[in-house]
């Protein structure tokens, strides 16, 4: 018989001496006195030790895996950094695209200076795509083969190196990987580093790159001096054939009329109403004084006053007449119509003058403009000679290598054991 007692004192009867107590699957250790006659107290209970842990054929899994994973791949990386990459060397360079300020006579035109020229963002936005394309690797390499510099060291190390049978493709290709830009928008400054196999040709293709750079700047510049002159000048010779047509039209209108300004000859019919006006005014006092002065009704003088007061009111009416009624005025045409019809060739004929002053002075500033040249490179940082290679770095290549392994390893293992628990 084994009595075993707990923790509070109190003891627990089993069967058979000797056995285990607690089942033996629970944790921690037994307590266990075996019935010699002593006294049964928690005591005399003795603490039975645990057994040696030991490695089970899982853990062998899980390191056979992680060498797998991850130590084998990074120490083949290690071994061909070390061995096999051949060193590089940066160059660095930085450039902006930049403008000369407006002068003072060209503010007074009304920021006419704009239409022989855009901005310059556009002008670096359009380099930091040009510095990696295929013209740009086309233009390099009539000066520097960069298939043979890139290409020599292929045999050695075929990871950093280009293929020895590359097409321009690959060349491209491969330059977008040996030349890193950056692109400051707000400011439009423009740094690139570029990688060789030596710090002379380093240099070379950065100081290439800047030229070639310099060079489609111009271009730029001249075909936006080509395209402001060609706009300018059709602007102009549009603006001349309006004011020419303007011209044409009112002096058509004065043959066909016989009128050289509608207006003086309105005011000139205007004075005849005036005039006939202050004559009726002056044959009633007439008659009135005379009226006064005999009491024959039938005498000659008042009838003549009388025809005369009567022929003036009708000419009135008549003029009167003249200004609204249809078929008055010279060709047929009712004066009304005359005047807004001369009114409207005034304005298009000022209306063309304007737009025929504001070209011509376009074509002035544009002009000025295309003389000199508005925009250039400007290089803040000219191309550096390296003196050590700091390419391929080995050590951020080895630890980013080290880290993306160890996490995939990680994953991996936490799927692997999830999906066999859930068996």
């Amino acid at each position: 018989m084994v009595d075993t007692f707990r923790p509070d004192g109190r003891g627990v009867r089993h069967g058979k001496p000797g056995r285990k107590i607690g089942g033996g699957k629970r944790p921690g250790a037994q307590w266990s006195v075996r019935d010699t006659g002593a006294a049964r107290s928690p005591a005399n209970m003795v603490p039975q030790p645990a057994g040696k842990a030991r490695v089970k054929p899982r853990h062998w899994g899980l390191l056979a895996s992680f060498i797998a994973v991850v130590a084998v791949p990074v120490a083949a990386l290690w071994f061909y950094l070390t061995a096999f990459a051949v060193d590089q060397y940066g160059s660095r360079a930085g450039f902006t695209v930049r403008s000369e300020e407006g002068s003072a006579a060209t503010d007074l035109l009304g920021g006419l200076q704009q239409i022989a020229g855009g901005g310059t963002g556009g002008d670096s936005d359009i380099l930091f795509e040009f510095i990696t394309s295929h013209e740009m690797v086309r233009r390099l390499n009539e000066e520097i083969d960069l298939a043979a510099h890139y290409s020599q060291f292929h045999a050695i190390d075929p990871v950093f190196s280009l293929t020895d049978r590359a097409t321009i493709e690959d060349v491209v290709d491969h330059w977008q990987r040996v030349v890193r830009v950056s692109f400051d928008q707000s400011g439009g400054l423009i740094e690139l580093q570029v990688l060789a196999f030596d710090p002379a040709t380093a240099q070379a293709l950065a100081s290439g790159i800047v030229a070639v750079s310099q060079a489609l700047i111009n271009e730029l510049n001249a075909q936006a001096r080509a395209d402001s002159m060609r706009f300018a000048e059709a602007d102009l010779a549009a603006a001349l054939a309006r004011l020419r047509a303007a011209r044409e039209a009112l002096t058509a209108f004065r043959i066909r009329t016989q009128i050289v300004d509608p207006e003086s000859d309105l005011q000139g019919r205007m004075g005849v109403l005036n005039t006939l006006q202050q004559q009726l005014a002056e044959a009633l006092i007439e008659f009135d004084l005379l009226s006064e002065t005999t009491s024959n009704p039938d005498d000659p003088r008042l009838r003549q006053i009388n025809r005369r007061i009567t022929v003036i009111r009708d000419r009135i009416a008549a003029e009167r007449q003249t200004f609204a009624r249809d078929e008055t005025g010279p060709g047929g045409t009712d004066y009304p119509t005359l005047m807004a019809e001369f009114e409207g060739l005034v304005v298009d004929r000022e209306f063309a003058e304007e737009s025929y002053r504001a070209a011509l002075t376009a074509v002035d500033v544009t002009r000025t403009n295309a003389a000199r040249q508005s925009r250039y490179l400007a290089v803040f940082i000219h191309p550096t000679l390296p003196e050590s290679a700091e390419f391929p770095r080995r050590g951020t290549i080895l630890g980013l290598a080290l880290l993306f392994l160890s996490l995939g390893w990680a994953i991996l293992t936490i799927v692997y054991y999830s999906i066999r628990d859930r068996q």
